[in-house]
């Protein structure tokens, strides 16, 4: 059984779809939930999903081993950071090289980088008339959306599309895509 843990900031519609995703498979599950924000949406998503979730502090997780030893308890065969805001320290990505991956709602290398994430993507396509955008799934390195690329998948937008409507085509595009890819990169064929 392979065991999946993510990382979250926020409202957690990514780790709920993967939760429900990976429920009752004898393949692979989602293990536990982590997040630096002790009133994310996420933990109360996960508690109804009877999947563990703890909450921690920057200091556990940059300067201090706490999160890096939840991990090494859990053993991990797949850490997934959906819409987590923090960078990824290094030394977690030391101990979990190639084990680490990143869903990013735009085609990187475009908008990515520090301060790129969630709606401020969303405006800066729709400020640039960009005519698609798309979802990268990736792992993470030391920078920010500079790993490897695994997956992307591509949407339209339209020149009447609001930074909302982008939202809506990306969170389609993450709801379908993701899961898929992470069973892909668990259970080769």
């Amino acid at each position: 059984m392979k065991r999946i843990v993510i990382f979250a900031s926020g409202g957690g519609t990514n780790a709920e779809n993967l939760i429900k995703f990976f429920h009752n498979r004898e393949n692979a599950s989602v293990i536990q939930v982590l997040t630096n924000n002790p009133h994310a949406k996420v933990l109360d998503r996960a508690k109804k999903l009877k999947i563990s979730a703890l909450s921690f502090n920057r200091v556990a997780l940059t300067r201090t081993n706490d999160v890096l030893n939840i991990l090494k308890s859990s053993q991990p065969d797949l850490i997934i950071l959906a819409g987590f805001l923090w960078k990824f320290p290094e030394h977690i990505l030391r101990e979990f090289p190639n084990k680490v991956i990143n869903i990013h709602p735009a085609l990187l290398p475009k908008y990515g980088g520090k301060g790129m994430y969630g709606m401020h993507v969303h405006e800066a396509v729709v400020a640039n008339k960009e005519k698609e955008t798309g979802i990268t799934i990736h792992y993470v390195n030391e920078h920010y959306d500079e790993g490897a690329i695994i997956f992307q998948a591509k949407c339209d937008v339209n020149t009447s599309d609001s930074a909302l409507d982008v939202a809506k085509k990306i969170h389609e595009l993450e709801m379908i895509h993701f899961p898929k890819v992470v069973e892909k990169l668990l259970i080769p064929e």
